[in-house]
């Protein structure tokens, strides 16, 4: 399928492009506004779909509301009508469609105008209004709060937040191109209206503090819950805005006469991430915990895991290195140590299911060797 993106060169654009050159089946033909609407009528000739993202929206002149918005969507229109087949065609469109405001007019007219071209020929379409959009490759101090409020922060400029409790609703990216993939081979007869799932709500200052614990969690090491959703969305968006210098960031490294202790990344409520060293025939741990519980993974050289139950006296060994990757995992009411056995300097990965609280460690020590 040849699939014509006009505004190809836009954010929303950059993306939809990336994405389609991923898949295959897909070739795509580009439409920006440095061409000329013979150039436009020359590529929707050669076009079996067509997604519609140019667009104005912050012109010099009100005047050009119209020209970027509705006269070129009627152009658009019409090229596909000269052509004499049935193109899909997908318009993104604007929530401000519903508004009085010159843009809001000039997309609604833009929508009016694929309606009537539907309405005429029975061409397959399918119109998106869409909220804020936000995700990577979004200009900030543009129209998006969310590009504005990721680049400064991640390049230590400031935001200005006029009205905290202002309410946002965003989609993000790749749910929007996802959308538009989906619908190129699926839009029917007609016209359809298009949604992009979720939308996601959110305060002003929500945002902007969430933002801002992006930036802290470098110095605190406690990870905001990325996993799923709009924080999933908003921390890929933020890290997309760091510039190369800032890549990369430095731990503090704990060192004495055993080795060193590194934390790299602690979480709210699923435990905190670390690795230490240890040099041959030293021995580190002896304690145990009434309810943490902890995995080692040794990831170079060997290991000798000793374990006592503190009440029975039970006891019990593991060997393990780096050759053949094996977790061991500690149990409340058994003291652990680990010892390097091996030549060379161990190095060991940690993981804890929760964060250290040194008001409430939950380590009381006592060696393994009686």
């Amino acid at each position: 399928m040849r699939v014509l993106v006009t505004g190809s060169n836009g954010f929303v654009g950059k993306n939809l492009v990336v994405r389609l050159g991923e898949l295959p089946g897909f070739e795509v033909l580009r439409f920006n506004r440095e061409e000329t609407p013979d150039v436009l009528t020359d590529k929707v000739c050669a076009a079996d779909a067509v997604v519609h993202l140019a667009g104005t929206n912050r012109p010099r002149d009100v005047a050009e509301f119209t020209a970027g918005n509705a006269d070129l969507t009627a152009r658009l229109c019409a090229a596909i009508q000269a052509t004499g087949r049935h193109i899909p065609l997908i318009l993104a469109s604007s929530i401000q469609a519903e508004l009085t405001n010159p843009y809001g007019q000039s997309k609604r007219a833009a929508e009016r105008a694929v309606e009537q071209f539907c309405v005429q020929t029975d061409n397959p379409a399918a119109i998106y209004r869409l909220p804020n959009v936000f995700g990577k490759w979004c200009k900030p101090n543009y129209n998006s709060v969310v590009a504005t409020f990721c680049h400064n922060i991640a390049n230590d400029l400031p935001i200005q937040v006029n009205d905290a409790s202002t309410q946002l609703k965003l989609v993000y990216v790749d749910d929007v191109v996802s959308a538009f993939v989906h619908a190129l081979g699926n839009v029917g007869q007609g016209l359809q209206w298009g949604t992009v799932e979720p939308v996601y709500g959110i305060g002003l200052g929500d945002l902007a503090a969430q933002i801002e614990a992006f930036k802290n969690c470098r110095t605190s090491l406690v990870s905001e819950r990325v996993g799923t959703g709009l924080v999933r969305a908003l921390y890929a968006t933020y890290v997309s805005y760091l510039p190369p210098a800032k890549f990369a960031y430095d731990l503090t490294s704990h060192g004495d006469e055993r080795g060193v202790f590194v934390e790299m990344l602690k979480t709210p409520d699923s435990g905190q991430f670390s690795f230490f060293t240890a040099h041959p025939g030293i021995t580190r741990g002896g304690h145990y915990h009434h309810t943490k519980t902890e995995k080692f993974l040794v990831i170079k050289g060997s290991a000798r895991f000793g374990f006592r139950h503190i009440v029975t006296n039970e006891t019990y060994e593991v060997l393990t290195s780096g050759d053949a990757p094996r977790v061991v995992e500690t149990v409340p009411g058994w003291t652990h140590d680990i010892t390097n056995v091996g030549t060379e300097e161990m190095v060991v990965m940690l993981w804890a299911n929760e964060i250290f609280d040194r008001d409430k460690p939950d380590t009381i020590a006592m060696r393994v060797k009686l």
